[in-house]
């Protein structure tokens, strides 16, 4: 393999998400990291890494004030806001509307705290005196997530809310609120999937008012502590752009990092999985919204996101990357032929082509963003659907080389998809976890 070196350190002890390198050391973190630091934890994402990986890595590749790390898949903003507490300079995108609202609250120190917990004292006070919502208007699965009491309470506290005139303010306690929404729920909504007909097996023990009103509490208490460690926090820029990481308008030859996590080819809904709090904070009403408004600005990475008869390779990555256009083509020609015996059908072939040629089209936006001698580290899963297994991290490394990237490393984190292995219709194929190092 041209300008490759893998290096291989398996960690099957996937339930704790691990990050080991090749010298088995963890300085790339645990997903929990992030779950416990201030700020980091305001929205539970499924799709995250630790914050630790991020800064390791601006540390290994000398990464200091005055230069600009970039996030094309900027998800609630881990990477945006590991550089803000560095002292670092930032920049992402990110495309699906509700994280990318979280994104930029989480990285927004500028709100007025004494403000915020006027208007959540007022709304505490507020609550009773007004619980005569429409509770019919909600959408079905919101309805069959709370009970009646409950979602009253919790459509209250959304209105008052609205109804803040500083925008700051209203985005802050918006963010409280929508953490709020799986805390009190009286049914299974925990991540990555939300099942109304599973009832939880005690009921929750705070009111929706009280849960909102230490959550609120608490997220100001990171603002201030984020503040006090954060020198020159002030200065630095951290711009989020609700924007398509395929094709950007940040200037060419402006980044001199890049850390980032895409997508999985892994048949992971990332619209889906939002659904609950899209459908309460009103920015969507049904299934058909999430496509139209979400599902279809997302990167392929899911069967719920193909569209018609196929998505073959592009003619652009045949011309830069035939090896790779090769591999990929077989791939999806196999899978064709294996849907059409499958029970379930899933479009994967479809998915696979269109994964990559959105991916090549990254790759290419990362290349004109980045400065000569520059590095960026992609977090990656390999994958294997009905079997057929693609090597994510290999892919993207040669086609990066086509691209016209130097050279590419990958490191080897963890082995992937062990709980699996005692269903009958999950495939044998051993996959991983990696990081993929490409430099300019």
């Amino acid at each position: 393999m041209r300008n490759a070196n893998i290096t291989e350190n398996f960690d099957f002890s996937q339930q704790q998400f691990q990050f080991i390198d090749q010298n088995g050391n963890s300085e790339w973190g645990t997903f929990k990291d992030s779950l416990r630091a201030p700020v980091h934890r305001w929205f539970t994402y499924p799709a995250g890494f630790s914050y630790k990986a991020v800064d390791h890595s601006l540390k290994k590749h000398r990464i200091c004030r005055g230069m600009q790390v970039y996030d094309p898949f900027a998800g609630t903003g881990t990477t945006n806001l590991a550089a803000k507490c560095s002292g670092i300079d930032s920049c992402g995108v990110e495309a699906h509307p509700l994280i990318y609202q979280i994104a930029c609250t989480k990285l927004d120190w500028e709100v007025d705290e004494s403000e915020i917990a006027r208007e959540t004292e007022r709304i505490s006070e507020t609550i009773d005196s007004k619980k005569n919502a429409d509770i019919d208007v909600m959408p079905e699965l919101v309805r069959k997530c709370y009970d009646e009491s409950t979602l009253n309470e919790l459509i209250v506290i959304r209105d008052l809310i609205g109804a803040i005139q500083s925008d700051q303010t209203r985005r802050f306690l918006e963010l409280a609120l929508i953490n709020t929404l799986r805390q009190v729920s009286s049914v299974e909504t925990g991540w990555p999937y939300i099942a109304p007909k599973k009832p939880l097996n005690k009921v929750p023990e705070q009111s929706a008012g009280t849960a909102f009103e230490a959550q609120a509490a608490r997220m100001i208490s990171d603002v201030l502590q984020i503040r006090r460690y954060s020198e020159g926090w002030r200065a630095i820029k951290s711009d989020i752009y609700h924007a398509d990481a395929r094709k950007t308008a940040i200037p060419d030859n402006s980044v001199d990092h890049v850390f980032t996590s895409p997508p999985y080819l892994n048949n992971y809904d990332y619209a889906d999985r939002t659904r609950l709090e899209m459908y309460f904070m009103g920015l969507a009403k049904s299934w058909a919204d999430i496509t139209m408004d979400v599902r279809d600005k997302l990167m392929t990475s899911a069967t719920t996101q193909v569209r018609g008869s196929g998505y073959d390779v592009s003619e652009d990555l045949r011309k830069d990357c035939p090896e790779v256009s090769a591999f990929l083509q077989a791939s999806v020609e196999k899978l064709g032929e294996l849907r059409l015996k499958k029970s379930g059908k899933k479009s994967y072939d479809r998915v696979v082509g269109g994964y990559f040629n959105d991916m090549y089209l990254v790759l290419k936006d990362v290349f004109r963003v980045m400065k000569p001698g520059r590095t960026a580290i992609f977090i990656l899963g390999d994958s294997a659907p009905y079997g057929v297994h693609i090597p994510t991290d290999e892919l993207i490394g040669k086609i990066a080389l086509g691209i016209g990237f130097s050279q590419y490393d990958i490191t080897v984190l963890r082995g992937r998809g062990g709980k699996w292995r005692n269903n009958p219709q999950r495939h044998n194929v051993a996959l991983r976890e990696a990081i993929v190092t490409i430099r300019k």
